[in-house]
């Protein structure tokens, strides 16, 4: 390859390797596999390697991966750097670290424990207090101030036993796999985005401003390096290992002490074979020097320790033949294709089944009943199809198709504007019937406050409620609820039933909203009825009429006639009619027009008003106010601590308002 080949190969890497460590560090939503980076990575080094001019100091090679960010706290300086591994990928590369460090090194000892695949976080302690918890951020000047969220992790200890001056230790902060799987249930139970996986719930979950949220979704943590000690002294990892298992820290499981290769790779190998029986998802194996003062003598480079190693794992990949694939529907009605599989053996454990998402997965791998194709776990608990065997495919095998009607209950299907989902359009769907409720009694539809989700639940599973207008019945079975106890005594009971009875009168947008129509929030209910000014003529409006009102495009026009055209859906909106419930939109009258034809789109913390006030503000002087920040958005009202949508707004040059300008406009 010639110098200019490969100063363009090497530029085309960088930016992709750029944008790929910023969905992972940063958005916590990475795109591609690890394997996939760690082998652009090695691509980029080898070039580097080849053509030591094109060295770069901004390279990803040159610099630990992430950026120090505001969302969980304040910014705050690493007090010893929180520096990345050099990963490797083959045995070869093992033993050459290995006869390295043996070469430099008198009688070296290795550690090899596993990689957790979580975020990594610093603890510090003062006499033996818990004063600051820290995320790696860039890795070597700045992380953020996560210390009130690590209070609320189990694993974090607060107090140490003894009381050493000064003690900094680093871990890894992970999801076991029941914790995220219930987490993922209960986003998609209310009708949230769930997680890709256990690391981005972890990181997310870490970053995020509510201490209550981290409680609740079980974050745990393991210590993986002693960063610095005041206080005692430690002349070897292991030793620190047992200090800190003293204490009551949570540190790496089944570490193993190594003297020669051969017990570094059979280490290795033995956690390889069986990472598949763990509660929680590792990335690779770590083999460190145990002694402080053999890793003092060696050193760091910019980027990382000379005196570790991260091995990955490759993709264990196997052959097996589709049987079935199932389908079934989720909380959100979303239809779930589950392919099913001649049973195979993976990173430890038998696995017959594979999610297959949706149409878009299955179309690209273009795969049916019958095919052969290739499963794989790379690094993760969860098997995924990498590919079809097309040279193994049987004749009249053709690509599976999911079907136009619900699974379940055998309503039409529906795909979702800017979405690959397909969802079930029924309202009265037992298998969304929970989501539906929630949706229904919440803030943004019929805001039946005290309605929680433990009584929706409760209520759907004693077959009390089969449908949103069985809510407004529930009064007639008072005695019964209150004998049972469902929703509480007698005095708790009348309160609820209370403001169900009083949302009748809510504003018919809110009810709208609360049918829980694909692609129609409260911006789009208001829009619609500001227009139609009645539930039943939307009921009975064309596609073409829906079109007519602003933002409301087609594939939306054509999910709400979808929904009517059903007859449940018609029996139930005639039902609510009927117990009273308000349709009907009473005409509004805006104080002004100054922000007519204008988006806004509020972020941050106002001075004086809620972003419920700010709102309604600006609605009621003609504007309309949207949840992200895109091209067509006016101005962006923006209070304290206004993150994302802020560098978004600045970066297409939209004009900012502090909540005095929006005042000064009126």
């Amino acid at each position: 390859m010639k110098i200019e080949e490969a100063r363009i190969k090497a530029q085309e890497l960088r930016e992709t390797l750029e944008y790929h460590s910023n969905r992972y560090y940063n958005e916590d939503s990475p795109e591609i596999t690890d394997y996939e980076y760690d082998m652009m990575m090695r691509e980029l080094k080898q070039l580097e390697k080849d053509f030591p001019e094109l060295v770069d100091a901004a390279s990803p090679t040159q610099h630990v991966g992430g950026k120090a960010k505001r969302e969980a706290g304040v910014l705050v300086r690493h007090n010893v750097p929180m520096l990345s591994l050099q990963d490797v990928f083959s045995k070869e590369e093992v033993k050459s670290f290995v006869e390295e460090m043996e070469e430099k090194l008198d009688h070296p000892e290795f550690v090899v424990e596993y990689k957790i695949d979580g975020l990594s976080m610093s603890l510090r302690y003062e006499n033996g207090k818990l004063v600051m918890a820290e995320t790696r951020g860039d890795g070597i000047e700045f992380g953020e101030d996560v210390t009130e969220n690590a209070r609320v992790i189990d694993d974090v200890v607060q107090e140490l036993k003894d009381q050493p001056e000064y003690l900094e230790i680093r871990g890894e902060v992970y999801m076991k796999n029941a914790d995220f799987d219930a987490v993922n249930e209960r986003q998609e139970l209310l009708g949230k985005k769930v997680f890709a996986n256990p690391r981005n719930c972890a990181a997310g979950t870490l970053r995020q401003l509510d201490s209550d949220v981290v409680k609740e979704r079980k974050l745990s943590l393991f210590i993986f390096n002693l960063q610095q000690v005041r206080g005692k002294e430690f002349a070897t990892h292991t030793q620190a290992y047992e200090y800190m298992k003293s204490q009551g820290i949570s540190i790496i499981e089944d570490y193993k002490l190594c003297h020669t290769f051969e017990e570094v790779w059979n280490a290795i190998s033995f956690i390889g074979e069986n990472r598949g029986n763990l509660s929680y998802d590792i990335d690779g194996a770590v083999v460190k020097v145990n002694s402080y003062a053999q890793r003092e003598y060696l050193g760091n480079t910019a980027k990382v320790p000379r005196w570790a190693v991260a091995y990955k794992y490759p993709p264990e990949e196997k052959e097996t033949k589709i049987l079935d694939i199932e389908l079934s529907v989720g909380r959100t009605g979303r239809i779930n294709p589950t392919a099913v599989f001649e049973p195979i053996r993976l990173c430890g454990t038998t696995v017959s089944r594979a999610t297959l998402h949706n149409q878009d997965f299955i179309n690209d791998l273009d795969v049916g009943i019958g095919d052969t194709v290739v499963v794989y776990k790379s690094g993760e608990i969860i098997p995924k199809i990498k590919s079809v065997v097309r040279e193994k495919r049987p004749d009249g095998c053709v690509t599976y198709q999911i079907p136009d009607v619900c699974p379940v209950c055998g309503a039409k299907t529906l795909r979702e504007e800017n979405t690959a989902d397909i969802k079930c359009t029924s309202a009265t769907c037992p298998a969304q019937l929970e989501r539906n409720i929630i949706n229904f009694a919440g803030r943004d539809a019929m805001d039946l406050k005290g309605f929680g989700t433990v009584y929706i639940e409760e209520l759907v599973r004693k077959g009390f409620i089969k449908d949103v207008a069985d809510i407004y019945e529930l009064k007639d079975k008072r005695d019964e609820l209150i004998e049972l106890g469902i929703i509480g005594k007698e005095k708790n009971t009348d309160k609820l039933l209370q403001v169900i009875e009083d949302s009748k009168s809510n504003d018919a947008d809110r009810l709208f909203t609360g049918f829980g129509i694909p692609n129609v929030g409260k911006t789009a209910a208001k829009a619609l009825l500001n227009h139609f000014g009645d539930i039943e003529k939307i009921a009975h409006a064309s596609v073409e009429e829906m079109t007519e009102v602003a933002d409301i495009g087609e594939i939306t026009a054509q999910c709400i006639f979808t929904y009517f055209a059903l007859p449940e859906n018609q029996r139930l909106l005639e039902r609510l009619k009927t117990l009273g419930l308000n349709l009907i939109k009473e005409k509004e009258t805006l104080d002004s027009n100054v922000f007519e034809g204008k988006t806004f789109v509020i972020t941050g913390t106002l001075p004086t008003m809620g972003r419920k006030e700010a709102a309604a503000l600006i609605e009621k002087n003609g504007g309309k106010v949207t949840g992200s920040v895109s091209k067509k958005t006016d101005y962006l009202l923006a209070g304290e601590a206004a993150g994302s949508k802020l560098d978004k707004a600045n970066a297409l040059g939209i004009p900012i308002l502090s909540e005095t300008d929006l005042k000064n406009m009126l």
